[in-house]
């Protein structure tokens, strides 16, 4: 784990990546899906809580659903994507917590207050979305993630009754690159970064 990835796998995770907008008609398998799961479940969360939950939308029918809530710039992009995953999280995935983290009960830090367990499921949460897009562009997949979207209609779509509720969206497929915009710049250290 010491040494450096080299530059090609470096582009393939960060430099040459792109958020996609546009898809090749090439489905993604099960299998895909269910690595995809399991490299982004291996990163770390707090008492090893892991409450990110994925919807993987490929159905028309779910499509037509998930897409009335979407903004209408984002509407035929996620039609046209093999897959729209709902990147949720778990309010109540504390009641995992003895399973994921054997060594010590903690459940109560959660269960008895539950705006506690509300952030630290959204924090983590969060997280393992990111830790998603990176695992799906290690398995050679494109991402599109979006906000744009109402959270509301969304969680009372796919989880009502349900303590899951909806973070962000992010299509998966395999892009393409002919209809990619410019590249956006990003901040430089100097800017965003200090030292303390």
């Amino acid at each position: 784990m010491s040494e450096a990835l080299d530059e090609a796998s470096l582009a393939r995770l960060f430099t040459a990546a792109r958020t996609h907008n546009a898809w090749l008609d090439r489905a993604v398998d099960d299998d895909t899906l269910r690595r995809l799961y399991a490299l982004a479940s291996m990163g770390p969360t707090s008492f090893n809580a892991s409450p990110m939950r994925l919807v993987f939308v490929r159905s028309a029918e779910g499509k037509v659903r998930l897409c009335e809530a979407l903004l209408p710039s984002n509407v035929a992009k996620t039609m046209a994507a093999p897959v729209c995953v709902i990147v949720a999280h778990d309010r109540d995935f504390w009641a995992q917590l003895p399973t994921l983290s054997p060594h010590k009960d903690v459940r109560g830090y959660f269960r008895d207050s539950p705006a506690f367990a509300g952030e630290t499921a959204f924090r983590n949460g969060s997280m393992q979305g990111a830790y998603l897009i990176m695992a799906a562009r290690a398995l050679g997949l494109d991402c599109g993630p979006m906000s744009g979207f109402d959270r509301e209609r969304v969680d009372a779509c796919f989880f009502e009754g349900t303590p899951w509720r909806s973070n962000f969206l992010c299509n998966l497929g395999y892009g393409d690159a002919a209809a990619l915009f410019p590249r956006n710049p990003r901040l430089p250290f100097e800017t965003a970064c200090r030292f303390a």
